[in-house]
């Protein structure tokens, strides 16, 4: 094959425009290959041996569809699939016709014109597509095991779909019977004939699924796989077995549906990119195009009359054209259905022209002017009030507000701070003692003033009575003094104090052990300090003390708190013991 093409064109950097002036020759020679028969098969010049497995069926391809009112799968406006006139879309919502669900009434081998021979009865297992080779129930279950659910074909399931959706797009009914193409010229008749015999002869086939074969190993992912493990063979590719969700198309990487593919070079393809391996596809009505003339436009190709305005279905050949969301529009659709109206003048801003915006207003660079004194603001800053835009000097005097700090004026373009209802300057924004802009840093508002955290530290911030530095967080109160926590100590051993029980003497802070071994009187008993400290009671009598606890009978060590007692030389004795003693 041999193509020899022309191309000329304009291009505007400012909205992306074409103009189109393309011819393109094609001059196709296919030679069919020589062969020979030899046991029953088909031995080609090139040493490779394809068995004939398939018989064509005496009725032809079977490619009737049901599209009319489907349903869209990639947008929710649509109303039902409306076929546009030539192209392979919708007219309701403008998505392609294989994005909607529509239904293939026959699977992939009647559509290829096989007879089906007889095996599992795939609506009997509650699928709707068994793989040819498969013998039992069990071996089908083992198959769809490793697909995902949504690629299972069970009836009534999202998988039914989508087989469905896959057999219109990966098996288009124009590439497979002249009587489904409208824009093949009858002079070209003949190669399309001769196009789909070759196809069929040499490159379309249907997979086999059976029992993987010892030591095998998947062609696409290269992975070892286990005899035990169902598998696909492409008969044309010899020996070669691929995983069940690896048996893909090479250009599309989506799953052959139906097992059906064809080959070219070493590599299986699904019939719709084996074509475009052999003939352009136009992009607009998706037949293939057998004429030697056609149009390359936006790394596509068209028949010459399909080239036309996504819009208004005008031709644009030889037209300049805008592309928008990856479609071609002629510049007055797309001037009606996308320009901007100028805010000033209201005309519509084509593209010829530079569309200045801000925010959701557009002008010509022409209107971009000063609502007060018409100056040109392309290219320099300017101000808005409501619906108004203004150089930055007629701005300034008539709305500009002024710094707190100078009571000059923002000028346009100025940097501002904002703090509550006030306003400053970058500059002007500076601690009120030692002047030094605060810029993005902390500060502490008091009263009018702003101060920088130091500043404001130094000046009003809560000092420790004992170190004189400030307490930023935490800190004990003690008789109306700020302590840190860990100033505040005891007097004597400087243990901490926070959260500790304490006591005072002369207006310094001890602990209870330090307070009583310095201060507290001691039991005549046990010796021990009695500091009264957590509402500790004790006993007094003459120049002797006594814990509570302490105060017992010497003779019989009956407590005497709240009772008589006798003095016996340093002892204390109860009345009882006293009248013992006495006797």
């Amino acid at each position: 094959m041999s193509r020899s093409s022309k191309y000329s064109g304009a291009y505007s950097d400012d909205h992306q425009t074409y103009s189109t002036s393309y011819s393109s020759h094609v001059y196709d020679v296919v030679e069919e290959p020589r062969k020979i028969t030899i046991n029953g098969s088909n031995r080609w010049d090139d040493g490779v041996t394809t068995p004939k497995r398939w018989e064509r069926a005496g009725n032809g391809v079977q490619i009737k569809e049901a599209d009319i009112g489907q349903p869209c799968t990639e947008c929710s406006e649509c109303k039902g699939f409306k076929p546009h006139v030539w192209r392979k879309t919708c007219k309701n919502c403008k998505c392609p016709r294989d994005g909607h669900e529509v239904v293939a009434e026959h699977g992939a081998r009647s559509r290829l014109g096989f007879v089906i021979q007889d095996g599992l009865d795939a609506r009997t297992l509650g699928y709707t597509f068994v793989p040819p080779g498969l013998t039992t129930a069990r071996q089908v279950d083992q198959y769809y095991s490793t697909l995902p659910s949504e690629d299972v074909p069970k009836l009534g399931s999202k998988g039914e779909t989508i087989r469905s959706q896959r057999i219109v797009r990966q098996l288009p009914k124009q590439d497979l019977s002249l009587s489904a193409c409208k824009f093949i010229e009858s002079e070209y008749a003949t190669s399309y004939e001769d196009f789909v015999s070759a196809r069929n002869e040499v490159a379309l086939d249907v997979g086999v699924a059976k029992q993987a074969p010892p030591n095998s190993a998947c062609a696409n992912c290269d992975r070892s796989v286990s005899s035990q493990q169902i598998v696909v063979t492409a008969p044309r590719l010899g020996n070669m077995v691929w995983h069940p969700g690896c048996f893909k198309c090479t250009g599309c990487d989506d799953l052959l549906v139906d097992l059906a593919y064809c080959v070219y070079g070493d590599n299986i393809y699904c019939e719709r990119h084996y074509a475009e391996k052999m003939k352009p596809r136009c992009a607009g009505c998706d037949e293939l195009i057998f004429s030697g003339e056609y149009t390359k436009a936006m790394n596509k190709d068209w028949h010459g009359q399909h080239f036309c305005c996504w819009q208004c279905d005008e031709s644009l050949t030889g037209q300049r054209y805008v592309l928008r969301d990856e479609h071609p529009y002629c510049v007055s659709c797309y001037e009606s259905v996308f320009a901007n109206a100028c805010e000033k003048c209201s005309r519509t801003i084509g593209i010829d022209s530079k569309d200045l915006s801000y925010k959701d207003k557009h002008w010509h660079e022409a209107c971009f002017l000063c609502t007060t004194c018409g100056e040109s603001l392309v290219d320099k800053q300017f101000g808005s009030k409501g619906d108004r835009i203004y150089c930055g000097r007629c701005y300034d005097e008539q709305f500009a507000s002024r710094c707190d700090g100078c009571h000059e004026i923002f000028r346009a373009g100025t940097k501002k701070m904002e703090y509550k209802t006030r306003q400053w300057h970058e500059k002007c924004f500076c601690c009120c003692v030692c002047k030094v802009p605060i810029g993005t840093q902390s500060f502490i508002p008091r009263e009018q003033e702003i101060y920088c955290a130091k500043c404001y530290e130094d000046k009003y911030a809560t000092r420790c009575i004992k170190c004189n530095k400030v307490i930023t967080s935490g800190g004990v109160t003690y008789k109306n003094e700020p302590w840190h926590r860990e100033c505040f100590t005891c007097t004597h051993c400087q243990k901490s104090l926070a959260g500790e029980r304490f006591t005072s003497r002369d207006e310094k802070p001890y602990c209870a052990d330090c307070f009583g071994e310095l201060f507290a009187k001691r039991c005549f008993a046990c010796n021990k300090p009695i500091t009264g400290i957590g509402g500790t009671k004790f006993i007094s009598f003459e120049d002797r003390h006594w814990h509570n606890d302490c105060f017992f009978c010497a003779s019989c060590r009956t407590s005497l708190v709240g009772r008589g007692f006798i003095t016996d030389n340093e002892d204390i004795i109860c009345p009882d013991c006293a009248k013992q003693k006495l006797v």
